[in-house]
């Protein structure tokens, strides 16, 4: 406990100079603008131009494993500290770190797995931003954009995959309602052999980045929005073939406000010459095939509805579906069967009571329900079994605004 707070007050001097953030808008931001700070802004002084918000979400959960009572817990499902700022009229920073999560550093970037942004951006001029450090991926669709402690369960893509990557970016506001993003970032936080091991088939790029591009837009006066983007991610060279080895992944997000309704619906797409996510890898028994699987695709289809039923009162709605197919015939008894090895479904309604005017904290109620269906091929091959876990919760929500 003491190294931690050790760790915050060490941060918050090292970032003491005046910040202040500007409007780019910045996957999971978090804004706690129109919310009162613990510390009153008369009384900030330098710390004026800063912001420190302690994202937290704390639950006590009971857990279930089809249709069993596992346990009941309490639990500190995220703590994620954030400062950002200015230090200059043009450059400003921004830094998270994860406290629910091991702080041990990736053999790739050498960051800490706990640290989930650690950038500098510089507005070039009005329109044009440029970012270099580790910063969100900008993977588009709207389940990623969202501050992670808003999100009570992943969808498969998005929980598997690594989401913070060390790179540059630019940022070009065209008008205010679209706005396009350019990132060259590295595709993975581990080393080839840390993260794939040893594969006959293939061997480790020299160059091994993603590149992302990402639209944001806005459309009939912000009743339409748009979270859209491409991603390509050079894993390694296929000695065969000659050829790179790679995955492409496709997210698009779109939002549509209807009054006190709001309806978000992303569709997701990673095409994988080497199982990069690993859901399927996981699946099949090392005697059966030992590496890492090939040409496998995942497709997620995620839906969420909120009803602001007063300012006190939010209604939610998630519904989740991940495929999973392996679109290899590496395994001779593969014929016959169709390439899906697993789709998962999941459901979570919650109640969100919001006390308070002036401050960003919420107390929730929810259930998340996961179901697990296998093929045919899957349960005869690997001897996976269909199953379902469902877990009822019962806590709090809040980007605290320390200052």
């Amino acid at each position: 406990m003491k190294t931690c707070y050790g760790k915050i007050l060490i941060l918050v001097l090292l970032f003491l100079p005046p910040a202040l953030m500007a409007q780019v808008k910045e996957p999971q931001a978090g804004d706690t603008t129109y919310y009162k700070t613990l510390i009153p802004e008369e009384k900030q002084g330098l710390l004026k131009n800063m912001s420190m918000i302690a994202n937290t979400r704390f639950a006590l959960r009971n857990e279930f494993t089809d249709g069993e009572y596992m346990q009941s817990r309490f639990m500190m499902e995220q703590f994620r500290l954030e400062i950002k700022g200015k230090i200059h009229d043009k450059v400003y920073f921004r830094f998270r770190d994860r406290y629910t999560r091991a702080q041990t550093s990736e053999s790739l970037d050498n960051f800490s797995r706990s640290t989930d942004l650690a950038f500098i951006r510089v507005d070039a001029t009005k329109k044009l931003s440029i970012m270099a450090g580790k910063m969100c991926a900008d993977w588009g669709a709207y389940e990623f954009d969202y501050n992670p402690i808003d999100i009570y369960e992943y969808s498969d893509i998005i929980e598997y995959a690594d989401n913070f990557l060390t790179g540059v970016g630019v940022s070009y506001q065209i008008n205010p309602k679209h706005q396009l993003t350019l990132q060259i970032l590295d595709s993975r936080t581990k080393t080839f052999d840390d993260l794939y091991g040893y594969q006959p088939n293939f061997e480790e790029g020299k160059m091994p980045l993603a590149f992302v591009a990402n639209w944001r837009g806005s459309l009939f006066d912000g009743k339409f929005n748009t979270i859209w983007s491409y991603a390509f991610h050079n894993e390694a060279r296929n000695i065969e073939l000659d050829e790179p080895a790679g995955m492409n992944y496709i997210a698009l997000g779109n939002q549509v406000k209807l009054g006190k309704l709001t309806v978000e619906y992303d569709f997701k797409w990673s095409q994988e010459d080497l199982d990069r996510s690993g859901i399927i890898s996981e699946q099949v028994p090392d005697d059966l095939y030992p590496y890492a699987l090939e040409n496998t695709v995942y497709i997620g289809h995620w839906l969420h509805l909120y009803y602001r039923v007063n300012p006190k009162i939010n209604l939610a709605l998630v519904g989740m579906m991940d495929i999973a197919n392996w679109e290899d015939d590496l395994d001779e008894n593969h014929a016959g069967f169709d390439n899906q090895i697993r789709v998962a479904y999941g459901i979570i309604p919650t109640i969100e009571y919001y006390p308070f005017k002036d401050l960003n904290l919420r107390f929730y109620a929810n259930y998340v329900g996961r179901m697990y269906d296998y093929s045919d091929y899957a349960i005869e091959r690997f001897g996976v079994k269909d199953y379902n876990t469902g877990r009822f919760a019962i806590g709090f929500v809040s980007p605290l605004g320390i200052f």
